[in-house]
C-alpha cells in the first residue's frame, strides 16, 4: 500500500508538471504580445521581444483607440451587436432542438440526429459559396443578418449535441410528474429542464460568444462598408496600415482579446462544470 501511495503521488506530480509546462507554453505568446504593446517604438527596436519594457507606456493603446482611420469604437459596437444577437439566437435554437432530440418521441429521430451530427464533418469552405449565393438572393449581403439570423435556426450541431447529452442525464421521472400535472412540452422545457441546465447553457453561451467575437471569415464575406466592420476585420485593417509598427499592432491585439479574457475568468467555473456534466471528459 505504501508503494501504491508513492506511485500515486509521483503520477500526480508528473501530471502537474506536464500541465504547468503546457500552461507556460500557451502563455508565452500572450506575454510577448503584452510586453511588446507596452514598449515604445525606440525601445522595441533596441530590445528583445522576450524582455519586459523598462519604461512601461500606455501611449500605444491611446494611439490605437484615437486613430481616425480605424475607429475601434465603431468596430466594438458592431461586434457587440453581432455577438449578442448571435449568442442569444444560438442559446434559443440549440436548447429547443436539443430538447426535441432528448425528450420527444417521433419517427426517425435517431436517424435525423445522425444526419445532424454528420454536418459537423462538412468543412466550412464547402458551404461558403452556396451560403453566399442564398444571402445575396435574400439581399442580406452588407448587413448583419447573415451573421445573426441563422443562429436562431438550431444553433449548431455541436451545441445541440452538448445540450442533448445534458438533457439525457436529467431523470425522466421529472417529465412524467409534470405530465401528470397537465404540463405541456413547452412547460416541461421552460420550467423543469431549463432551470436545471445552467452549467450546460453557460458552456454553450461561452462557445457561442467566443466564436462570434473571433469570427473573421463571416464578416469578411458579408460586410463591405468600413463602418459595418467588426473588430477582427478592424485589426486586419490596422495591420495593413501599420505593417512595421509592431508596438501598435500588439496593442490593438490586446484590446481585441480583453473581452475574451474577461469572459474566461468570469465563466471558467461554469464552463468546466458544464463540460463535466455533459459527459465530455
Amino acid at each position: 500500500m505504501e508503494r501504491a501511495t508513492v506511485n500515486e503521488r509521483l503520477t500526480r506530480i508528473l501530471v502537474l508538471v506536464i500541465l504547468a509546462l503546457g500552461a507556460v507554453a500557451f502563455m508565452v505568446p500572450f506575454y510577448i504580445t503584452v510586453a511588446m504593446s507596452l514598449k515604445s517604438q525606440s525601445e522595441l527596436a533596441t530590445t528583445s521581444m522576450w524582455s519586459w519594457p523598462h519604461d512601461v507606456t500606455f501611449e500605444n493603446y491611446r494611439t490605437v483607440l484615437t486613430n481616425p482611420l480605424v475607429s475601434f469604437s465603431v468596430f466594438l459596437k458592431n461586434t457587440s451587436i453581432i455577438t449578442t444577437i448571435s449568442t442569444l439566437g444560438t442559446l434559443f435554437g440549440c436548447t429547443v432542438v436539443a430538447y426535441g432530440f432528448a425528450r420527444m418521441k417521433f419517427a426517425g429521430k435517431d436517424r435525423l440526429f445522425l444526419v445532424l451530427l454528420s454536418t459537423m464533418m462538412l468543412p466550412g469552405l464547402l458551404t461558403m459559396i452556396p451560403s453566399y449565393v442564398i444571402y445575396a438572393k435574400l439581399h442580406w449581403v452588407n448587413t448583419f443578418y447573415p451573421l445573426t439570423i441563422p443562429s436562431f435556426f438550431g444553433g449548431g450541431a455541436f451545441n445541440i449535441f452538448l445540450l442533448r447529452q445534458f438533457y439525457l442525464g436529467i431523470p425522466k421521472e421529472l417529465d412524467e410528474a409534470a405530465v401528470l400535472d397537465g404540463a405541456s412540452h413547452w412547460t416541461i422545457f421552460s420550467r423543469v429542464l431549463l432551470p436545471l441546465s445552467g452549467p450546460a447553457i453557460a458552456t454553450v453561451g461561452i462557445f457561442s460568444f467566443m466564436g462570434a467575437w473571433r469570427d473573421f471569415m463571416g464578416p469578411l464575406l458579408y460586410l463591405n462598408e468600413p463602418e459595418k466592420q467588426t473588430l477582427e476585420l478592424g485589426l486586419r485593417t490596422y495591420q495593413s496600415l501599420h505593417d512595421s509598427q509592431w508596438h501598435l499592432i500588439m496593442a490593438s491585439t490586446v484590446l481585441v482579446s480583453i473581452p475574451i479574457i474577461i469572459l474566461f475568468f468570469v465563466g471558467q467555473r461554469y464552463f468546466v462544470k458544464g463540460i463535466v456534466m455533459t459527459g465530455l471528459k
